[in-house]
């Protein structure tokens, strides 16, 4: 019985967190990534501070959650998305990190947000995207 139990308790663990609902070891919401990976700007903005400091290539400034789902709209359709994953994360009670790799046909970008509680949940405070210079 209570093998069943934790069977049950595992599956739906790993279900909600592979949906989003619930974030992976580190607090990373793991909605980030697949919004990332999907080139879904919309669902990405809506991890986003009310206010965030975005660095893409080299324009750097700080925008409303507006302005910037439209930056990463113009990003992602500039370089189409083939496969975002993250390499290294981390943090603490109340901040949390992650550094990725972005790779689209026209390059490979490295990829590092920070992440800062806001009540429950965590926001998107700061976003960097640089071409990848290990290529």
């Amino acid at each position: 019985m209570e093998t069943r139990f934790f069977s049950a308790f595992l599956f739906c663990s790993l279900f909600l967190v592979n949906l989003g609902f619930v974030s992976g070891p580190t607090g990373i919401p793991e909605g980030i990534s697949k919004s990332i990976n999907e080139g879904n700007c919309k669902e990405l903005a809506g991890f986003f501070n009310n206010n965030i400091e975005l660095l893409i290539l080299d324009n750097e400034d700080v925008y409303s959650k507006s302005q910037a789902e439209l930056i990463m709209k113009d990003f992602f359709n500039k370089y189409p998305p083939k496969e975002f994953v993250i390499l290294h994360e981390g943090g603490r009670e109340a901040s949390r990190y992650a550094i990725g790799s972005f790779v689209s046909e026209k390059g490979v970008f490295r990829v590092y947000f920070l992440l800062q509680r806001l009540d429950e949940t965590f926001v998107i405070h700061q976003m960097r995207i640089e071409p990848d210079d290990e290529d």
